[in-house]
């Protein structure tokens, strides 16, 4: 859900490293938290790590972390990262678990990155609600914490308050989700470009792909996702698209679900939405137009599913994400998101 933040900073984000923390996710907060983007003309957030220890022995004794603020360093986050370790059954840290509950409750948002989802479990603020973590370790979290409603085939969840992922890229899908809540879909698909990453995907896509990788990458739905892409403002079915890929409609749905995790129809919603997103973003005020130009049809459908998917109507996401009153519009947006959806290697 978006977030409104009327403080003059940026969102403080802060990411807790405790013993054992996998490097990955680190790495992903860092990337894309904690890196200026001069690009922008402006800085997305402030960012800092800390840790309940001077020295943090990081997993597998891969190297160790110093030269780190304290865990006080998370009593004034907006946004905290909490640690996620790959042996799940070993009790956290009293101190961290008491930082965690502090910032949930002065109301800050809550990050699990794969099995961070443990640590939000364990600090007692995941009870009864919607979670994510490492299909890896479904079966144990369930086992562990049978009052949290686990979600063990997506790549993420927002809960509003507490996001959590499941392991590796998800990451880096949640981190831009965050992005894009906090300061929409043209500054996201600038951090995306940065990263090499896809823009956008769905947090309920599947986490593992439902066939073994090929020896030689299989690129065969980047030409349809493309084509798509710069048709968004007319009607287009399964049955299009499954032409233009030269495969029946049964071949092409199975082809989403195995490569992007997805239907083909919930795909090109996706993108309609990002469009319509982009558009806002770049001054068009005619929300007709917009819904027009993204083949949502009508301002009503329009409504309907830009609050769907983001949690906001269009004079909302105008409100937040639109240029300053008075500032002429942008350039108009291409046909689709100028980053293609990801097609699975």
């Amino acid at each position: 859900m978006p977030h409104d933040f009327s403080h003059a900073r940026p969102p403080r984000v802060v990411v807790i490293v405790d013993e054992n923390s996998n490097p990955f996710e680190l790495g992903c907060a860092t990337e894309v938290f904690g890196l200026r983007r001069p690009e922008l003309g402006r800085e997305l957030y402030e960012f800092r790590l800390c840790a309940p220890e001077p020295e943090t022995a990081m997993r597998d004794g891969f190297f160790t972390l110093t030269g780190v603020a304290g865990l006080e360093a998370a009593e004034d986050a907006d946004v905290l990262i909490v640690p996620n370790r790959p042996d799940v059954q070993v009790p956290r840290r009293p101190a961290v678990l008491a930082a965690i509950r502090r910032a949930h409750a002065r109301g800050a948002r809550l990050v699990g990155f794969c099995s961070g989802a443990f640590t939000l479990a364990e600090a007692g603020i995941l009870d009864g609600r919607r979670a994510a973590t490492h299909w890896m370790w479904a079966d144990r979290f369930r086992a562990r914490f049978p009052t949290v409603r686990l979600e063990p085939d997506v790549l993420f969840v927002d809960d509003g308050d507490i996001l959590t992922a499941a392991g590796s890229s998800a990451a880096l899908d949640l981190g831009l989700h965050i992005v894009r809540c906090d300061h929409g879909a043209e500054v996201a698909n600038a951090v995306s470009r940065r990263l090499v990453f896809a823009a956008h995907r769905d947090g309920g896509q599947k986490q593992f792909v439902e066939r073994p990788v090929p020896r030689i990458p299989d690129r065969s739905l980047a030409p349809v996702l493309a084509w798509a892409q710069q048709r968004l403002d007319i009607p287009l079915t399964v049955a299009d698209l499954a032409a233009r890929a030269a495969v029946s409609p049964a071949t092409l749905h199975r082809r989403f679900r195995a490569e992007l995790g997805t239907t083909p129809l919930a795909w090109l919603l996706g993108e309609r939405v990002t469009l319509a997103c982009r558009l806002i973003e770049q001054g068009e005020e005619r929300f007709e137009v917009i819904a027009r130009r993204t083949g949502l049809g009508t301002a009503a459908h329009l409504r309907t599913v830009l609050r769907r998917h983001t949690g906001l109507g269009p004079s909302q996401y105008r409100h937040r994400f639109g240029p300053p009153p008075g500032n002429p519009p942008g350039e108009p947006a291409p046909g689709g998101n100028s980053a293609p959806g990801r097609p699975a290697a």
